[in-house]
């Protein structure tokens, strides 16, 4: 049996796979994240991120998009084995 680890995508490493579980956030966060794609159940994989808490970049339905260090770190994520 495998363990299963939640964190918010800022926590991810470039590169890991991740299962969208739930966004920590209000009405306005959640339809923005929404209309880039990331929703619960969606896989997404972190491409990057800038330091000193800039932006994060993830790939979901093959395309990459970005948004701010805290909306990203509103988004909790189940981490899967690569």
């Amino acid at each position: 049996m495998t363990e299963t680890r939640q964190i918010s995508v800022t926590e991810m490493a470039n590169g890991q796979h991740g299962v969208v579980q739930n966004i920590n956030g209000g009405h306005n966060v959640i339809e923005r994240l929404h209309a880039l794609g990331i929703r619960p159940g969606k896989k997404i994989v972190k491409v990057g991120a800038m330091m000193m808490r800039g932006p994060v970049t993830v790939s979901v339905n093959n395309r990459q998009v970005a948004m701010g260090h805290s909306m990203a770190s509103k988004v909790t994520i189940e981490l899967l084995e690569a």
